[in-house]
């Protein structure tokens, strides 16, 4: 059996929806599929509660109340027969009717999660329906039965693999099994998500749980990208990567594939296949455990970065200065991209200033701040193992006329990167292709 993920804009119209079917029926295998919410609907719904944390219910209401039409629509073009248009739209007044029940209490961050879930729900329940219209054997699978979080906001795995066995057991015999990515139960028992982008996890995890002999991740790009398609004219698709060198692409910034998605399936040792929903011929990217030796992949940007130095004669031969640092970083949950250090100081980027006052007022305890902003991470992704020798000077060679606050090298054997201004991004990423890249 094998795992397919759609996103938002591939179950976006109905048409899209019957397009994701033909592409789920077409082997006539056992699939399990994992779906977003239509495109758009997840920021309905976020604004719905922001509405509501406002006390503000008369705007909720107006975009449940457009919400709903726009539904009803869809309902009209997806189905042809009375009974599966009367189906769908009893099902949808039940779920707008339980939107609409949150405006007259008071407003909760547990009822939000619950409120965002009811995107994946409908898109589910609508393509289900669909289906079973056209005669596929299909089944639906609530993933909020099996799909856990454990008391650290992690996949409870162990639970997720003995409830999905004992589920499977008592649905056997279906062609396509349909669940909702994102979304999935606390330790507590709420409604909770995997966050933004989590529907991938959703795949990852089942695909680890059942287990799966691959894991598509369907998108409307065929694969993952050399360099950055939005940026760099004439970009190619990567025909295939390790894990490892996947991961580092989507933390740095590749958005096709969400960082954590890669985890499960590779602890499992099941490839990750990344596919076109426009161009479903095309190869894809294929993700396994296969490393090939002496070969720069790809290159990303990771934008909206800060670069934060602490200057302090005081940490010359200092032991637990470095320590007492991250505890700052540690202490405020603001994770660390690169790092750099040197006899009388520390440099280091963050992608988030949630917290950045507080962290800079805290830093001034151990020596001289100074913050840049507008910064940019620029990632060279592939065998970058110390023994390939001239690798690294190929990289900076190329950022020879771009100015670099900082190069981390060494810490991965997958990955060199550059600190550098946004200003410069995109002359950066065109040098790197140009070199590492050239044109037959």
């Amino acid at each position: 059996m094998k795992v397919m993920k759609f996103g938002g804009t591939s179950v976006g119209c109905p048409q899209n929806m019957k397009n994701v079917t033909a592409l789920i029926t077409e082997s006539g295998e056992p699939t399990f599929v994992v779906l977003s919410a239509m495109s758009g609907t997840t920021n309905s719904l976020v604004e719905i509660c922001d509405y509501l944390y406002k006390k503000n219910p008369e705007g909720a209401n107006e975009v449940i109340n457009n919400l709903e039409k726009k539904y009803a629509k869809h309902v009209a073009e997806l189905y042809s027969t009375p009974e599966y248009k009367q189906r769908t739209s009893d099902f949808l007044t039940e779920k707008f009717n339980f939107l609409r029940s949150f405006t007259k209490d008071i407003f909760t961050s547990f009822e939000e999660k619950t409120i965002v879930a009811q995107g994946e729900i409908i898109s589910t329940n609508m393509v289900n329906n669909y289906m079973q219209e056209i005669g596929v054997k299909a089944v639906l699978i609530d993933a909020l039965d099996f799909m856990r979080t454990d008391k650290n906001a992690e996949p409870d795995l162990q639970y997720i693999r003995e409830k999905l066995k004992v589920i499977m057991n008592d649905n056997d015999g279906y062609q396509v099994y349909i669940t909702q990515g994102f979304i999935c139960r606390n330790a507590y028992g709420e409604i909770d998500n995997l966050l933004r982008g989590g529907s991938d996890y959703t795949a990852s995890l089942i695909g680890a749980a059942l287990p799966a002999e691959e894991i598509q991740i369907w998108t409307d790009i065929d694969g993952m990208h050399n360099n950055d398609p939005r940026v760099v004219e004439n970009t190619e698709a990567i025909r295939q990567l390790n894990f490892e060198e996947a991961a580092e692409l989507a933390y740095f910034g590749a958005k096709i594939l969400h960082p954590t998605c890669v985890q499960p399936a590779k602890y499992a040792g099941i490839p990750v296949r990344l596919k076109n929903t426009n161009d479903p011929a095309a190869d894809g990217t294929i993700i396994d455990n296969v490393l090939v030796r002496g070969k720069i992949k790809a290159i990303a940007a990771k934008d909206n970065i800060l670069a934060i130095k602490i200057k302090s004669s005081r940490m010359l031969l200092a032991t637990g200065f470095l320590r007492k640092i991250f505890e700052i970083f540690e202490s405020y949950q603001t994770p660390i991209d690169m790092i750099a250090t040197s006899e009388v100081g520390v440099s280091m980027s963050i992608d988030n200033d949630k917290n950045l006052n507080n962290i800079v007022d805290e830093l001034k305890k151990y020596g001289t701040v100074t913050v840049d902003s507008d910064m940019c991470i620029i990632c060279v992704v592939g065998d970058l193992d110390w023994s390939n020798v001239g690798f690294e000077t190929w990289a900076t060679d190329a950022m020879k006329d771009i100015p670099v606050r900082m190069i981390s090298y060494g810490g991965s054997n997958y990955n060199i990167s550059f600190l550098i201004r946004e200003s410069d991004k995109k002359r950066a990423l065109q040098n790197l292709s140009n070199t590492l890249f050239p044109k037959k």
